[in-house]
C-alpha cells in the first residue's frame, strides 16, 4: 500500500486529489495539511511513503518543508513531490535542489497523476526526459558550476558517463545503450553515483551534475 501525506493550503485542491488517490486499491491517504509546518509534524507522525507538497504556502512553503523533510533522517523513506500551478519556476527548482523527487503541475491528467505516484513510490525520480531538458534550460543562460560536492572525486569515469547521460535527460535503457552495458548495470552505475554525491535521487543527482560543473549545458 502506498502511503500519501497531501500538503496543500487549498481544501478543494486537497479533496480533489483525495477524491483521485482513494479510488485506488493500492494507494492510500493518511493525512492532509494547510501548511508545510502541520505537513513536517504530519509526515513524523505517519512516515509516508510519498508527500505530496504544494510550492507555495503559508506558515512554511513547500522549499523549506522539502529542506526539512530531506534534512531529517527519519524521514529517510519520505518522497517529496511538488505540486505547482506554474510549472518549472525558480520556487520548483529550488525545492528540487533541497531534495524533491520531482514536481507535477496540478492541472495533469488524472492517470498521468496516479503514474506519477507509483513511480514515485517506488523510489524513481520523477523526472521525464521532456522535465530533465527544462532543468538543463534552466542552466544554458548560466556560467558553469564551480562547486566541488563531496564524493565527486570518488566517481569512477563509468559513473562520471552515466551522471552526464542522466543530465542530459536519458533513462537506464538509453544509458545502457549509449555505454553498450545493460540496463542493470546502468542502473547501478547510477545508484553508486547518487550515492556517492549523497543525492537523494535523480532530480538532485541532475542538479549536482550541472552546479559542480561536471556537466554543462550545450544550449541546445
Amino acid at each position: 500500500m502506498i502511503r500519501v501525506l497531501l500538503v496543500d493550503d487549498q481544501p478543494l485542491i486537497r479533496s480533489g486529489f483525495r477524491a483521485l488517490l482513494d479510488l485506488e486499491d493500492d494507494i492510500e491517504v493518511v493525512a492532509e495539511a494547510g501548511d508545510g509546518l502541520e505537513g513536517l509534524a504530519l509526515a513524523r507522525e505517519h512516515l509516508p511513503d510519498i508527500a505530496l507538497v504544494d510550492i507555495r504556502m503559508p506558515v512554511v512553503d513547500g522549499v523549506e518543508a522539502t529542506r526539512r523533510i530531506a534534512a531529517d533522517p527519519a524521514l529517510a523513506g519520505v518522497h517529496v513531490v511538488i505540486l505547482t500551478n506554474y510549472g518549472l519556476d525558480e520556487y520548483v527548482f529550488d525545492a528540487l535542489r533541497a531534495g524533491a523527487a520531482g514536481f507535477l503541475v496540478k492541472d495533469i491528467q488524472p492517470e498521468d497523476f496516479l503514474h506519477a505516484v507509483r513511480v514515485a513510490a517506488r523510489g524513481d525520480a520523477l523526472l521525464a526526459p521532456s522535465i530533465t531538458r527544462r532543468l538543463i534550460d534552466r542552466y544554458v543562460a548560466q556560467p558553469p558550476g564551480t562547486g566541488d560536492p563531496a564524493g565527486l572525486e570518488e566517481l569512477t569515469a563509468r559513473e562520471r558517463e552515466a551522471v552526464a547521460l542522466v543530465a542530459r535527460g536519458l533513462s537506464n535503457d538509453q544509458i545502457a545503450g549509449r555505454m553498450v552495458i545493460s540496463p542493470l548495470t546502468a542502473k547501478t552505475h547510477v545508484n553508486r553515483a547518487m550515492t556517492k554525491l549523497r543525492a537523494r535521487d535523480r532530480a538532485q543527482l541532475v542538479v549536482i551534475a550541472y552546479e559542480s560543473g561536471l556537466v554543462t549545458p550545450r544550449g541546445s
